[in-house]
């Protein structure tokens, strides 16, 4: 094995503009920048290779809009993400991006405690020149136990255009959610996302948290759960599980955000242990839009609903009383 350190050069140049006033850098850099960690990001502004119209900065100051930040780093990367032969479930792959239907229980990139057997892993024995990509490509997160679409983009080019669409809120992403209550209506969510106050491996509607927008509208209805069709305007961690949780609505099986399963009264022994047994939040990202990084035209991808939600709600249609809205 080949556990030995290659470097990256990084180069960027932005311009901030007035909708970032008042904002710390370090959040401002975060949100511009999200193929690069917090804690990094904040390393580069303190040794001065992240230089605010030419000056070094602190990680705190406030910015007030039109700063240029020029970027001019080394980052090194760490060939231990080494390529394995894990299956992927490819959608649409071409010159500039691929887009892959990831199953629930494969974590996106390595963490502590996932080393390897992620999705990167998989996407450097599927394509070995993504590793000069940052994170091989990989520009936004699915939960580990969330399935469905995620694009990953081949080239540095795609790598810039997606990162700035997913900035612009111009990528759309779909999400089937099944919820513990019965929602009378869809809606609007907007809450801010950051970490629980004392809970730090766990996020929460906090004052202070980064803006997160949710809409979200009935598709089906059951005895004590609905069916969902949710859509992203922001990205935040957990922000669909965070939000629906919030409006008193959480997901079924997100034992994080959703406490303990609530089978509705009088139903049969097959459905109270299918919901009671779910092994993971349900939540399906069913369509995926973009504007293509190297043709310009807007792409769109849809994947059939992952079997084990299908099945479950299968089992609450056969038990019957569903309410189909046609909104």
């Amino acid at each position: 094995m080949n556990s030995g350190v290659v470097h990256q050069r990084i180069d960027r140049d932005l311009v901030l503009d007035a909708g970032h006033a008042g904002r710390r850098l370090d959040q401002v850099l975060a949100e511009l920048l999200p193929e690069f960690s917090r804690s990094r990001l904040q390393q580069w502004v303190e040794s001065g290779e992240l230089l605010v119209d030419d000056q070094r900065r602190r990680p705190r100051d406030k910015v007030w809009g039109g700063e240029r930040v020029r970027l001019a780093a080394t980052l090194a990367l760490d060939e231990r993400c080494l390529a394995q032969p894990i299956a992927l479930d490819i959608v649409h792959e071409d010159e500039a991006l691929l887009v892959v239907n990831k199953p629930a229980g494969l974590v996106v990139h390595p963490a502590a405690g996932n080393p390897d057997g992620t999705l990167q892993n998989a996407l450097l024995h599927h394509d070995p020149g993504l590793a000069a990509l940052p994170r091989a490509g990989i520009v936004h997160r699915l939960d580990k136990d969330t399935s469905g679409l995620l694009v990953v983009a081949k080239t540095l080019t795609a790598h810039r255009s997606l990162v700035e669409q997913l900035r612009l809120h111009e990528v759309h992403r779909e999400y089937r959610a099944l919820v513990i209550g019965e929602c009378v209506a869809g809606g609007r969510v907007e809450a801010p996302v950051g970490r629980h106050p004392t809970q730090r491996t766990r996020m929460a509607v906090v004052a202070g948290g980064r803006p997160a927008v949710t809409h979200y509208r009935v598709l089906e209805r059951f005895p004590g759960h609905t069916l969902l069709a949710v859509e992203l305007e922001t990205g935040r961690t957990h922000q669909i599980r965070v939000h629906m949780s919030h409006l008193r609505y959480p997901l079924v099986g997100d034992r994080v955000y959703g406490g303990r399963p609530r089978p509705p009264r009088g139903c049969s022994v097959a459905v109270r242990e299918a919901l009671q047994h779910f092994p993971r939040q349900a939540l399906h990202a069913i369509r995926l839009g973009l504007r293509h990084p190297e043709q310009g035209r807007v792409c769109h991808w849809e994947v059939p609903m992952a079997a084990d939600l299908e099945a479950l709600l299968a089992q609450l249609r056969e038990e019957g009383g569903n309410d189909a809205d046609p909104t």
